[in-house]
């Protein structure tokens, strides 16, 4: 892993540039939506439980969260497959998802210092958002958590690609309602009861709601309170049950590539 890492880290730091836009994206993403919630917590203190410093402090972490787990492992394994070029990995001895998550490690890494850091830097000192969790071994534990969970829902969107030619605008669609039903956009909190009871059986949740709701120090989902460390527990489980999703889809779909590519 630390080979394809390291190999990663160095082949994005040449292009380093490109993050430069998520250095725009964030922080504008955060000032709409600072605006939009000023609006309605106009003559209240409270929304759904949650204050305005609560709200700006979710988004402002959401943010951040997103630039230590981003993934792009569904966009790069549906274009191997589609190219035919996926044959190279069936001869090496390391396999490819296992080469992916080492890419994704070594892509973070990277946004760690060229995306992270600055923007947390620009909230602390321009937002005035003293972004600090409040149990921080547990958030460490949930954000570690929820970079291996988006990796493996991607990871399975791009092992549909075995299955079609072309998977572009299913892969497109997925990440919009990916991140609706993460909590990226929206605490999934303030959905209708009964569909957070679906959302609450649903692993997308501990992609961004489960490490937002530890970093703020409490959970709540669907009317289930739940102490830090039993929802990180939980988050365990569903990482483990998702893995064995994966490999099952990842049997089923190898036997279907023929490497033709298009």
């Amino acid at each position: 892993m630390k080979s394809s890492a390291v190999a990663t880290y160095k082949e994005w730091s040449a292009y380093r540039s490109h993050m430069l836009l998520s250095l725009v994206v964030g922080p504008v993403f955060f000032l709409v939506q600072s605006s939009i919630w000023k609006a309605v917590f106009q003559g209240r203190e409270l929304v759904n439980g949650l204050s305005l410093e609560q709200m700006l402090t979710y988004f402002a972490a959401a943010t951040l969260i997103y630039y230590l787990i981003m993934d792009f492992a569904d966009w790069n394994l549906q274009m191997l497959i589609r190219t035919g070029k996926f044959i190279t990995f069936i001869i090496r001895p390391m396999s490819h998802w296992f080469f992916a998550f080492s890419q994704k490690v070594g892509h973070r890494v990277l946004g760690l210092f060229f995306e992270f850091l600055p923007v947390y830097l620009m909230f602390l000192f321009l937002f005035k958002i003293p972004l600090i969790p409040v149990y921080p071994l547990w958030f460490l534990l949930s954000i570690s958590l929820s970079f291996i969970m988006m990796f493996q829902i991607n990871y399975c969107v791009g092992i549909i690609g075995f299955w079609l030619v072309q998977a572009e605008g299913i892969r497109r669609v997925f990440l919009i309602f990916r991140d609706i039903l993460a909590g990226a956009f929206l605490p999934l909190s303030f959905f209708p009861e009964l569909f957070q009871k679906i959302l609450f059986f649903l692993p997308f949740q501990f992609i961004s709601y489960v490490p937002l709701r530890v970093f703020m120090g409490n959970y709540e989902l669907a009317g289930f309170e739940m102490s830090i460390p039993s929802i990180v527990g939980i988050q365990a489980l569903a990482v483990l049950a998702m893995t064995g999703i994966t490999t099952l889809l990842w049997k089923l779909g190898i036997k279907r590539f023929t490497g033709v590519g298009v």
